[in-house]
């Protein structure tokens, strides 16, 4: 019987394969690499929430500035420009219902400029890259992931639902 086997990587046909503490060593130094490997790992993700946590802290300071400014833009000066504005288009001929129509409407655009703004600047507090790292190693599961992986409905509900279907088509 001939040993069609090719020998293993690094080995001739004639060589005798590796000792016990061979074997031992290389088993060590590869537990000593892939320690090393998860020890980088690990200082690569404290660097990436560290990042990301400095990211939200900046996010949510800009935040809160735009808020401000939608506070106090829309608490003093615009009751003072309104009523400015109301005389004007009085004065233009305007009726006072479309005189305050068309400064209600510049109001509300500004309080939309003012929040999309601020949702954009809270919307980078979420650890979005962090969120995404952890997912991949495991080690964090978003709540909208468990319930598309729920135990499938069982027959009886599927055959009713599919009645119900049949009963609603003309």
């Amino acid at each position: 019987m001939s040993d069609a086997t090719p020998p293993p990587e690094g080995e001739t046909p004639g060589t005798p394969p590796p000792g016990l503490e061979e074997s031992l060593r290389q088993v060590g130094d590869a537990g000593k690499a892939t320690l090393g490997s998860a020890r980088d790992t690990g200082r690569a993700l404290r660097r990436l929430v560290s990042a990301d946590l400095a990211l939200a802290r900046s996010a949510f300071g800009r935040g809160l500035a735009w808020a401000g400014v939608a506070i106090v833009f829309g608490a003093s000066s615009w009751l003072l420009l309104t009523g400015a504005i109301i005389a004007l288009l009085q004065r233009l001929g305007l009726s006072w219902f479309q005189s305050l129509f068309f400064t209600a409407l510049v109001s509300l655009a500004m309080t939309g400029l003012a929040v999309w703004r601020v949702s954009h600047f809270f919307d980078h507090t979420g650890l979005h890259a962090t969120r995404r790292q952890l997912s991949r190693l495991g080690l964090f599961d978003e709540h909208g992931e468990e319930e598309d992986t729920a135990a499938p409905k069982p027959k009886a509900q599927h055959a009713s639902m599919a009645a119900r279907d049949q009963e609603k088509t003309p």
